[in-house]
């Protein structure tokens, strides 16, 4: 039987949780997760659990956050005064918003606490800093 190789296109249903066993992604009632090996589509330590795997195989997997999202970088966090939010602007803890960067480019912060004159905002991923366990079925081999 064909196991899945880099540059292959593959199919998986997986569920993602973290160590304390809280679900924080899964494909189930969805169509299977579709991405090709070795393009960098999903995280580094759940494409090379992926390869070699079967059709039909199932296992499950720790990724450490190193091939995650990365460790927390505590300077992402940063106070925004209130006064650079539009007037009606109604901020909520764990909203997002896109920030614009020096760079021209954009990035996804979450507001983790608002007071009368800051929204303090974090630019880490959700997931940062944080080992990750999947259980994976892969579907097919495209």
């Amino acid at each position: 039987m064909q196991t899945a190789k880099e540059g292959q296109t593959v199919r998986v249903h997986y569920v993602g949780m973290l160590k304390d066993g809280n679900i924080f992604d899964a494909s189930i009632n969805r169509d299977p997760l579709e991405f090709t090996l070795g393009k960098g589509d999903v995280i580094a330590g759940f494409e090379a659990a992926v390869i070699g795997m079967k059709e039909g195989e199932n296992k499950t997997i720790v990724i450490p956050y190193s091939e995650a999202y990365g460790e927390r970088d505590e300077t992402a966090i940063a106070e925004v005064d209130r006064t650079q939010m539009p007037p009606d602007f109604e901020p909520v803890p764990g909203q997002q918003l896109s920030a614009n960067q020096p760079d021209g480019s954009s990035k996804i912060v979450t507001i983790i606490k608002i007071d009368d004159k800051t929204i303090t905002v974090d630019g880490n991923h959700p997931l940062a800093g944080k080992d990750l366990v999947f259980d994976i079925t892969l579907v097919k081999i495209v």
